[in-house]
């Protein structure tokens, strides 16, 4: 019998995204995660995606289960030790696994980053750091070599951070390309004023991090860019005062561009390929 062809993957794409559909409510970023975690692997690329278990999310009818041999790995987040349980579930639909980084302390309550009242959770610094390490550690768990890390909403901002000054002599990630998307997903008050510490404590030795000294979301996106590989405009909705700080970056730029556009993935996955 004829083997059936199989393309080869251009890229090894790891998804850190805030939101995955249809494990939370439909939002802007939510949706093109899953989108795009299907496209790109329909195009030949190997993926793997990677989200927070939220306590919202029912775990029974969306099938979670937990990867007992990538689980019980502590972390330390502001000197208190977290345990690291990682859970997967697949859409069925796309044929798309997902990973979902889980800890009692941080993503048991029944919301995503807001509480009943709208606020913001007072922990959300702790976090996004958890949720980056994890992230990570998870990746060299799998022994599974990205070429590109795309990083999707504020909570994944974290991550480039640590792939540049924490984790940049690992081989696993020694060659990595970051992408960051950028939405309209902002806030008002900053973060907790501890958050620069916090980062500093995790091994991250860099004088930028005083961008940081007001942890507000435009200094977190400033901070993130300082990093970023290639920037991508994800939102018709992201602030005129952020766009044009990426614009002053000189980082490579996919402007942002209508979900049903016919070659949507298809600058998406040129994009990619343009900043190796």
């Amino acid at each position: 019998m004829k083997k059936k062809f199989q393309p080869m993957a251009s890229n090894r794409i790891l998804y850190v995204c805030q939101e995955v559909a249809p494990y939370v409510p439909d939002t802007e970023g939510a949706l093109l995660c899953r989108r795009l975690s299907q496209a790109m692997q329909e195009r030949g690329n190997e993926i793997r995606t990677f989200m927070p278990r939220y306590g919202c999310i029912n775990e029974r009818r969306h099938q979670l289960h937990e990867v007992i041999r990538l689980s019980g790995m502590n972390l330390i987040i502001d000197d208190n030790d977290h345990q690291l349980i990682i859970k997967v579930a697949s859409i069925p639909s796309a044929r798309v696994q997902i990973y979902f980084i889980d800890n009692d302390d941080y993503f048991a309550r029944k919301a995503i980053l807001r509480d009943a009242d709208e606020n913001y959770f007072e922990d959300n610094d702790e976090r996004a750091i958890f949720f980056a390490r994890g992230v990570l550690e998870t990746v060299k768990k799998l022994r599974w070599t990205p070429t590109v890390v795309h990083c999707h909403g504020w909570f994944s901002s974290i991550v480039p951070i640590y792939l540049k000054k924490v984790f940049a002599d690992d081989p696993i990630f020694k060659e990595v390309k970051i992408v960051v998307s950028l939405y309209g997903d902002g806030f008002d008050k900053p973060l907790d004023a501890g958050m620069k510490e916090k980062i500093a404590n995790e091994g991250v030795k860099d004088k930028k991090l005083s961008i940081l000294d007001t942890p507000s979301y435009e200094n977190l996106c400033r901070y993130v860019m300082e990093y970023a590989d290639g920037i991508i405009l994800a939102s018709d909705a992201v602030t005129p005062e952020i766009i044009e700080l990426v614009r002053n970056s000189g980082k490579p730029l996919l402007e942002y561009q209508s979900p049903d556009a016919e070659d949507f993935f298809d600058n998406y996955n040129r994009f990619y390929d343009s900043i190796q």
